[in-house]
């Protein structure tokens, strides 16, 4: 605790120590991020607010994120949403949300250390994902921008496409092994389908 009361972040230590696997995918653990868990009423003004503040964008309509320079905003369900910025930057961050939304029904908590980021990259990259979560992948179902909260195999899991041929899963960190076991099945070489080769 700071002289004010305040938490500081721990030490910065990764989920996976950046594991990197490359097969008809690039998998990667993509060390620690920013996360805020915020809850309320999402039409409120100060809510509104507060997320913007935090991100630099607004809160995106249902299944979508919302991405600018210095964060993200993932819709979440009615009354959340997932605010991703610099990992160095969330005390800060939070601090001034409790400020903005001291009178405001509101939860903001930080969840960075309790998440795993992972980054599936290439032209295989809808396939891998599409082995492991039942989620309509085809590029008419699901596009960059787009978010969903589903499952991976056996576990939670929530994923968007920051670009085309690039995905971006968030799971719980105490899963992250599995997660990364899983998707380096799902990315092994030779294991090609091609269906997306001819859905397009």
């Amino acid at each position: 605790m700071t002289k004010k009361g305040q938490s500081k972040m721990s030490n910065i230590v990764s989920a996976l120590d950046h594991a990197a696997y490359a097969g008809i995918a690039d998998i990667r653990e993509m060390g620690p991020n920013g996360m805020i868990t915020l809850r309320g009423d999402l039409s409120a003004a100060k809510i509104k607010s507060a997320a913007k503040s935090a991100a630099g964008v607004d809160i995106p309509p249902q299944g979508h994120i919302n991405t600018g320079k210095d964060g993200s905003i993932a819709w979440m369900s009615p009354d959340e949403v997932l605010v991703m910025c610099a990992y160095d930057s969330v005390p800060d961050t939070l601090a001034k949300m409790h400020k903005s939304l001291a009178k405001t029904h509101a939860l903001a908590v930080n969840v960075s250390d309790a998440r795993a980021l992972f980054e599936v990259r290439g032209p295989h990259a809808r396939e891998v994902m599409a082995k492991l979560c039942p989620v309509d992948l085809s590029p008419a179902s699901f596009a960059p921008g787009m978010f969903r909260r589903t499952r991976m195999a056996q576990v939670p899991a929530a994923f968007w496409m920051p670009q085309e041929d690039t995905f971006r899963i968030i799971c719980f960190r105490s899963v992250a092994e599995y997660a990364f076991g899983i998707l380096k099945m799902a990315a092994q070489k030779g294991s090609e389908v091609g269906y997306f080769d001819t859905a397009k």
